[in-house]
């Protein structure tokens, strides 16, 4: 009886150490495209930069003057890449951005 329990222990626990385990891609934040940032006109309102682009994931609590949005993609557990989009507001209308584009949106 301890011959089979262990057995079935040992079957048990080798199953638990798999090595070919599934990673899942993850992607987290706000997917701005090229195409939308050409899009920005200075002078826009802040609502209208806010449906043209989405939410800003974090605001400056400082300076009301900045959003940024920011996209991070890590392919089964690999290197994470990352797309920064800093837009500037001169009051409430939109006055220009910076950005780090990721060559392709891995997204899609």
């Amino acid at each position: 009886m301890q011959k089979l329990t262990a057995l079935i222990l040992t079957l048990f626990m080798t199953g638990c150490v798999f090595p070919g385990v599934y990673k899942i891609n993850v992607q987290q934040g706000n997917i701005v495209t090229d195409e939308e940032l050409t899009s920005l006109n200075a002078g826009m309102p802040r609502s209208q930069v806010h449906a043209l682009l989405g939410t800003p994931l974090a605001l400056n609590p400082v300076d009301a003057s900045r959003e940024y949005y920011v996209y991070t993609f890590q392919r089964s557990g690999g290197d994470i890449e990352e797309q920064r989009i800093i837009v500037y507001y001169d009051g409430d209308n939109f006055s220009h951005y910076e950005a780090q584009l990721l060559e392709e949106t891995p997204a899609y």
